[in-house]
């Protein structure tokens, strides 16, 4: 009697020369309890500052809805941090990845997004490494559906060596179930995490974020990581952060979209207020808030079919976002013991007066790096 060929190489074969869309996924969190976990920041206190009732980060993209608002907003021209982020990578990318064109690098996607990033990096490390695997991680599986057709179509990167994985790798105790997966799949090959987009910005303690991910990085790993940044610290320079976000009607579409798809709340963009502020002297902090400015109470109902009363003055937190200072980024890398390797930088030019605001990509070592070079290197970054 023969042995049983195991399901996923019989299915590996079955999709091979099958043109229906077919996509895999390895789900990592069970959905109710996401589900209980959105409702419960729901029912948070009253509270007029955006500290009580939220969507936490990765719910605002969790959902079909959600999914295709972040997908129209990424391609509205007035949504800078995207557009600049769009058109600079290619440049960023093209300084560091020298640092991993050896070494057979596989690599670990946290947030996908729209994939057009995952695509540059991909048809680069694979001619250097033709058996690498691309793992794209996010909490939502309609994200990594849509985020990995881009990248996998872009350059024809066979989807064999693809395992997309639904996870909320803001969770310590999920990044350390995925880093022992990784090492059974991959044993002691290096990885390239990286997480672009100003993603690390969404999170309500980046510090928090950022030392869950290199907590699992091994000395091999490197972290590609991509930051809005400012060189002014100021409240003109926090208004015109949140003015930035504000300016996009597609992006308000998008913050607003899980509440529409999650609670029976009606949407009133008169509702939503963008509030800048400058944080502990090193950032500039943009909270997006729906605030009941009606005067009267509202009755919010939750997928759980319980209800909550809104008071007048009443507020939730939608999203947040950062633009980091240099000092920021260094008591960050410092706090988490990673070591700058490489660093590209581009500005804002879009604007008539010269914009503060730009963004940067930064190659991450974990621990402090033994070479000269990495620290000089280090050294540089913080100076400027």
């Amino acid at each position: 009697m023969t042995e049983p060929v195991p399901v996923i190489r019989k299915l590996e074969q079955a999709l091979a020369d099958d043109n229906f869309a077919w996509s895999l996924l390895l789900v990592g969190e069970d959905q109710t309890d996401k589900l209980a976990t959105l409702t419960g920041d729901l029912r948070g206190p009253f509270s007029t500052t955006g500290d009580g009732k939220q969507i936490t980060s990765g719910f605002s993209y969790w959902g079909i809805g959600p999914t295709i608002a972040w997908a129209n907003a990424t391609n509205d021209p007035f949504y800078l941090v995207m557009k600049v982020g769009a058109e600079s990578f290619l440049r960023h990318w093209r300084k560091v990845r020298p640092h991993v064109d050896k070494g057979g690098f596989h690599l670990v996607s946290l947030g996908v997004g729209t994939g057009v990033k995952d695509r540059t990096i991909l048809g680069d490390m694979r001619r250097h490494n033709p058996d690498m695997y691309y793992i794209p991680v996010d909490m939502s599986s309609e994200m990594l559906r849509m985020g990995t057709l881009e990248p996998v179509r872009g350059v024809q990167f066979p989807m064999s060596q693809v395992l997309p994985v639904q996870l909320d790798f803001s969770i310590a105790d999920n990044m350390d179930e995925l880093a022992q997966m990784l090492s059974r799949l991959i044993g002691d090959e290096p990885i390239l995490f990286t997480l672009t987009g100003n993603t690390l910005a969404n999170f309500d303690s980046d510090e928090e974020l950022l030392s869950t991910i290199t907590r699992v990085l091994r000395p091999q790993d490197r972290l590609l990581l991509e930051v809005a940044t400012t060189s002014s610290l100021d409240q003109d320079a926090a208004n015109a952060a949140a003015d930035e976000y504000h300016q996009t009607r597609a992006f308000a579409e998008f913050v607003t979209s899980a509440l529409r798809y999650n609670t029976d709340l009606k949407i009133d963009n008169d509702r939503i207020d963008f509030r800048g502020e400058v944080e502990t002297d090193d950032a500039l902090l943009v909270k997006i808030v729906w605030q009941n400015n009606t005067g009267d109470r509202i009755v919010m109902g939750l997928p759980d079919h319980t209800e909550v009363v809104l008071e007048p003055e009443d507020t939730i937190l939608l999203y947040t976002t950062r633009k980091f200072s240099t000092e920021r980024l260094k008591k960050l890398t410092t706090a988490c013991d990673l070591t700058p390797i490489e660093h590209a930088h581009s500005g804002f030019r879009h604007t008539r007066k010269p914009s503060p605001f730009g963004l940067d990509l930064l190659l991450l070592a974990p621990g402090t790096a033994e070479n000269t070079t990495a620290t000089t290197l280090a050294d540089d970054i913080w100076s400027t």
